[in-house]
């Protein structure tokens, strides 16, 4: 029987250290050329390149453990209006918050377009819908989805 070969076999330093590496370019947006540098200040020696090579090879693997590992949406979403002045000028702040209190997406208006809003607001369920029906509460703003 043959047992199967790790993703890590043939390279020069451990898994911990390779994983550690890409980890910190994926979860901090660090460039390439930052995580060379935070392992040299740690003694190891190490390329952008070869940083570079590791991301394309085990980015995939690390992405799909986070997907997985994600929380998932509430069922209901509700809409948060703020008024800012930008440069002396009026603007509406839009917020999508689900009912954990995790912000899905901000719009920011100069004018109270609620038609604009309405359709940011759809094509925000299309894209996060899970279920048949969500609901989103502002000021009577309910969205029902149907899914086929």
């Amino acid at each position: 029987m043959r047992t199967s070969i790790s993703l890590f076999h043939r390279h020069r330093f451990p898994a911990e250290i390779i994983s550690h590496w890409v980890w910190l370019c994926f979860r901090f947006s660090l460039s390439f050329r930052d995580v060379e540098e935070m392992s040299a200040m740690r003694g190891v020696a190490l390329s952008y390149e070869t940083i570079r090579e590791w991301c394309l090879k085990f980015g995939q693997t690390y992405a799909n453990g986070l997907r997985r590992k994600s929380p998932r949406l509430g069922d209901q979403w509700y809409l948060d209006e703020v008024f800012l002045r930008i440069n002396g000028r009026l603007h509406y702040l839009w917020r999508a918050v689900d009912q954990d209190g995790d912000v899905l997406d901000i719009l920011v208006q100069t004018s109270k377009d609620r038609r604009q809003l309405s359709q940011a607001v759809k094509g925000l369920a299309m894209s996060h819908a899970r279920s048949s029906q969500t609901s989103c509460g502002a000021n009577d703003l309910v969205v029902f989805m149907k899914l086929s």
